[in-house]
């Protein structure tokens, strides 16, 4: 063997050597190149899912606040109507005249009358319009006076020091109680859904 084909061979095994080291680089940067494109793709994948769970939670937050808006705007709504009805109905009953009136004012009386002790000197509030409507039914009540002007929509506020006993028998706190106790149904009847 001669040197020159020594030199060829060492060439030749050098050149397979290069062509295998070049073979097994290029599959190494395929391979990176690969897991690259797939951690890519997944990331890819990752953050779209994260944009549209993003943009759903958006949206449910958006549609939750105006159905919350929408929700404060029906209560207005609503309150603002019972407003109408209460402010019609005390209206009416301040309203309210001739026999009507009277035969309210005297069951109004007759019931606080109840608190009141035979003998007892007892002091008599009204509307300052009822004041002779008051005064004519206090003739039938021993030691009953009417004192003096009450603001409210009708009835009467009664008195008396030595039982300390005041009650409020007004169309105003009659109302009141009836709205209070009645306001579910009332509101159901107006709004019914």
């Amino acid at each position: 063997m001669s040197l020159d084909t020594v030199v060829e061979d060492i060439r030749e095994e050098a050149h397979a050597r290069a062509e295998d080291i070049r073979a097994e680089g290029e599959a190494r940067a395929e391979e990176i190149e690969s897991a690259a494109e797939e951690e890519a793709e997944e990331i890819v994948a990752s953050a779209e899912q994260e944009v549209e769970r993003e943009i759903e939670q958006l949206h449910e937050q958006r549609l939750s606040s105006a159905k919350l808006e929408a929700k404060q705007k029906r209560l207005e709504a609503r309150r603002d109507v019972l407003g109408d009805v209460r402010e019609q109905v005390e209206d009416e009953l301040a309203a309210l005249e001739g026999e009507t009136r009277e035969e309210l004012t005297r069951t109004l009386l007759d019931a606080a009358s109840d608190e009141f002790d035979e003998g007892d000197d007892v002091n008599v509030y009204g509307r300052a319009s009822d004041e002779e409507l008051i005064t004519s039914i206090l003739d039938d009540y021993n030691g009953y006076e009417y004192t003096g002007e009450y603001e409210c929509l009708g009835g009467v506020v009664v008195e008396s020091g030595q039982s300390r006993v005041r009650v409020n028998n007004t169309f105003d706190s009659l109302l009141e109680d009836v709205w209070e106790d009645n306001l579910r149904d009332i509101s159901n009847r107006l709004f019914e859904q």
